[in-house]
């Protein structure tokens, strides 16, 4: 059977779910530190939100590129081996560009920041992806398009590149000796996750690591990076990680006395500023040995009911996935609605916000909305029994917890060494 060239990425998940389920396996044998469930859910939250985002902009982003190879493609490349190879390729090339200019032009670093945002480096870190990237990424493969590429075929290489970049986030995997030269692998994918200025900004590949040995910008692995962004997000919040740099940029064009300046923060690099604000802000040196990643101490069982609701809100985002064209508009809006609201409280739960607590009862009135509005599923009846008593086991379980709800954020420990 063909599969789907745009379901590629959507078959590959139980694939992910099953190495991230090895990864920790290891990671408990091993007894290592790589996973902390908090980073973990928010991760995967941000995976979640960007998969459901997409849903509702892939067909109208990917409208210009079908355009332009309907109507003013120079030549048609046909779908001969070779032609696949040299697409391979020109995926890969567009990519480096596409993810190079992410971390140099400030408003698409305010959208690409969430997949950096994570203070550990493991599978789960693979998923967390923007919700908003792809706005702009398809503009750098255009170029195929006028080439003479199918979209067909563009969508089943960009979905392959995509899935490769999965397996490179790990710390699992050393160094792989002569692959080293011309693939991307894990140790030089840790580099491109470090905030230390030496690692700053360096290994954008995708597959092949030769585009940062051409143009300049690879940096081997040396010391261990300290993974993040260089001002940590200190939230778990998946909505939050979407919007915090844009907050951060607006804020800073405010403060611009020129009108010129104010235009210069989106378009300039990150840590740009002024001469009147103090000019560009260069990251400092990160001190290992004193280094505490963000956390918060969780009082009760808060984090093991967070990870209860979290389980089922993932099975409903993974079926919403594969069932939306065969859901109508409203059906598929409310759905979506609804399980960004769950994954942002499941955020808001692990930061112990009092919001979170009153947010939740709202969330389990919102999930009865859903059945009323999916009346039509099969075994609707006891689907609606089986919530039922879900929900109620869940608010009297959030109840007893309720005295260790506050407003407060924290530190953690150490990072490893």
């Amino acid at each position: 059977m063909e599969v789907p060239a745009s379901k590629i990425v959507e078959l590959s998940i139980p694939v992910f779910f099953l190495l991230i389920g090895i990864e920790l396996i290891f990671n408990r044998a091993l007894k290592k530190d790589y996973y902390r469930m908090n980073d973990a859910l928010s991760s995967l939250s941000n995976g979640i939100g960007s998969e459901i985002v997409g849903i509702f902009m892939k067909t109208i982003l990917f409208m210009a590129y079908i355009h332009i190879f309907d109507n003013w493609k120079f030549i048609d490349m046909g779908t001969e081996w070779w032609s696949w190879a040299i697409l391979f390729m020109g995926v890969d090339f567009f990519y480096y560009w596409f993810h190079r200019k992410s971390h140099e032009v400030n408003a698409m670093w305010a959208a690409h920041i969430v997949h950096h945002s994570s203070e550990e480096y493991n599978l789960t870190t693979a998923l967390r992806q923007a919700w908003f990237q792809n706005s702009f990424s398809w503009v750098f493969y255009l170029p195929l398009a006028f080439m003479g590429f199918s979209p067909a075929m563009f969508v089943t290489i960009k979905s392959i590149n995509l899935v490769y970049q999965f397996w490179i986030h790990t710390k699992l995997i050393d160094k792989m000796g002569f692959l080293e030269l011309f693939m991307n692998t894990p140790s030089h994918h840790r580099v491109h996750h470090g905030k230390n200025p030496k690692y700053l900004d360096k290994n954008y590949a995708a597959v092949f690591i030769i585009w940062d040995r051409m143009f300049g910008t690879f940096q081997k692995e040396e010391e261990e990076p300290v993974y993040g962004i260089t001002n940590t997000l200190t939230s778990w919040n998946p909505v939050w990680s979407n919007f915090h740099y844009w907050s951060e940029l607006f804020t800073l064009a405010a403060k611009c006395s020129k009108a010129s300046d104010k235009i210069k923060v989106f378009i300039k690099s990150p840590g740009w500023a002024p001469e009147e604000l103090g000019g560009f802000h260069h990251a400092s040196e990160v001190d290992k040995e004193n280094y505490e990643k963000f956390d918060i101490e969780v009082g009760g069982s808060v984090g093991t009911y967070s990870f209860v609701q979290f389980v089922p809100t993932l099975i409903i985002a993974a079926l919403f996935l594969f069932m939306s064209p065969l859901m109508s508009t409203v059906e598929k809006y409310s759905l979506a609605v609804v399980v960004v609201f769950s994954i942002m409280n499941c955020g808001l739960l692990f930061e112990k916000r009092k919001i979170a607590y009153v947010l939740e009862f709202i969330r389990f009135g919102a999930v009865f909305g859903l059945l009323w509005l999916f009346q039509q599923l099969p075994y609707h009846t006891i689907i609606s029994v089986l919530t039922g008593v879900f929900v109620t086991f869940s608010a009297v379980w959030l109840y007893t917890q309720r005295k260790h709800f506050s407003s407060a954020v924290g530190k953690g420990k150490p990072v490893s060494t």
